[in-house]
């Protein structure tokens, strides 16, 4: 016969072993996997002491948290995840160089080396007196949902044009050398209406004017709802008193019913909500503020419409004013 106090102690070591498996069971798998090699790495020389590194985004099981690009092995710089692309200065005129990428995940681990991307920084060049001409008849279209090709006409400059910076809302996402006046952009999103302009930029890291502004909407995903964002923004300005008025319009889209509502966006950041003060109108809507900033501020707008589930609807494509002009 088993004594009262060995069951006792017997049913307590069977109480621990079983929250021991049921913690180890129940702990977290150690991520042990490795994100993809970053892929077509390229440099291209942006001055005679500056290099400009670009790839494609790498994949990993949970999330990619970040890049480092490696000259010779060593590690030279480190970006976020959203970032594909990075300048490293400080370099030598006339000089060889040769970069890696790697993507790193949460957990620490790191990608293999992608394919090194070599490129020689030129000899320097004479003063530069000015910056490159306008990029004329910027043009292109979507390439399915995730993609868009452009092209636009060379520019020119007094001593060389050495690269082609691509602009998506004013943030560089891509550039090419100053002898390519084509560009494929890859990782964009499905139904998206994008806004583009492109610099040229010369040996002395100056940029041209931006070229005319180009709006693509990429194809949406099957079974996605049509999109919801504002079309054919106009934005002009005057003089009123010490003051700018600004006037905008646009066609509205065709949400299902009356639109109650608008939030305008100016450089980026949420300006003010526009809220009908009777009926709302149908067919082109309008709006106008005043700033009291002075003449040649530039301002970069879009707007998004409050559809009638509550929720707010697409950004328009974006547009660019200048006070005074």
């Amino acid at each position: 016969m088993q004594r009262p106090h060995a069951t006792a102690a017997l049913a307590c070591y069977t109480v621990l072993l079983l929250a021991a498996l049921t913690a180890c069971s129940s702990a977290p798998e150690a991520d042990t996997r490795s994100p993809t090699m970053p892929r077509h790495v390229t440099a291209q020389a942006g001055s005679a002491t500056s290099v400009h590194v670009m790839w494609e985004p790498a994949i990993d099981n949970k999330a990619v948290t970040g890049y480092e690009v490696y000259r010779k092995g060593e590690k030279v710089k480190s970006v976020a995840a959203t970032t594909v692309m990075t300048d490293i200065d400080g370099l030598t005129a006339s000089t060889s160089y040769s970069f890696t990428v790697r993507a790193r995940d949460a957990a620490g681990n790191l990608s293999a080396p992608s394919a090194a991307a070599t490129v020689t920084t030129p000899a320097p060049t004479p003063a530069d007196h000015g910056p490159p001409t306008r990029p004329a008849k910027l043009r292109g279209s979507a390439d399915g949902s995730r993609a868009a090709n452009l092209s636009w006409g060379r520019s020119t400059d007094d001593v060389g044009v050495t690269a082609y910076d691509i602009y998506q809302e004013d943030t560089r996402i891509h550039s090419v050398p100053g002898t390519q006046t084509t560009a494929h952009l890859t990782g964009l999103r499905p139904g998206t209406v994008y806004t583009f302009t492109v610099r040229a930029r010369d040996a002395a890291d100056t940029s041209s004017p931006d070229s005319n502004v180009l709006d693509l909407t990429t194809a949406s995903a099957p079974g996605a709802p049509a999109s919801t964002a504002p079309t054919d923004l106009r934005i002009t300005n005057r003089v009123q008193g010490k003051e700018y008025a600004i006037h905008l319009d646009w066609e509205q889209p065709d949400t299902g019913g009356a639109i109650p509502a608008y939030q305008l966006f100016m450089n980026g950041r949420l300006t003010t909500t526009i809220v009908w003060g009777s009926t709302p109108p149908q067919g082109r809507a309008s709006y106008r503020l005043t700033v009291g900033d002075p003449r040649g501020t530039r301002y970069s707008m879009k707007i998004r419409a409050k559809l009638p589930d509550g929720k707010w609807g697409d950004f328009s494509a974006q547009r660019t004013v200048v006070l005074g002009e």
